[in-house]
């Protein structure tokens, strides 16, 4: 993860935020005082994070999320051909 100065980031926002986007990786925004630094992420991320953040706070998903990995590490998935709305027929 990049760290960047603020003056350098203020200077270059665009850059970054571009940076951030196409790279899928956080920046780092110092300031003088460490409680001031702030991490920017692209929407993108932001909202998988919180997607996955919820999903984990559900007890019940969760564990049918377990239930299915142990289903399928005991050889007992089955395995179907993807449909697309793609397909010529």
């Amino acid at each position: 993860m990049d760290a960047v100065s603020y003056s350098n980031f203020r200077q270059h926002l665009k850059t970054y935020m571009q940076q951030v986007n196409e790279d899928a990786e956080p920046i780092i925004v110092t300031a003088r005082d460490k409680e001031d630094n702030v991490v920017v992420i692209s929407q993108h991320d932001y909202d998988s994070l919180q997607e996955t953040m919820h999903i984990m706070s559900n007890p019940e998903l969760m564990a049918k999320i377990r239930r299915g990995d142990e289903q399928f590490a005991a050889g007992k998935a089955i395995t179907h051909e993807l449909l697309t709305d793609f397909d010529d027929d």
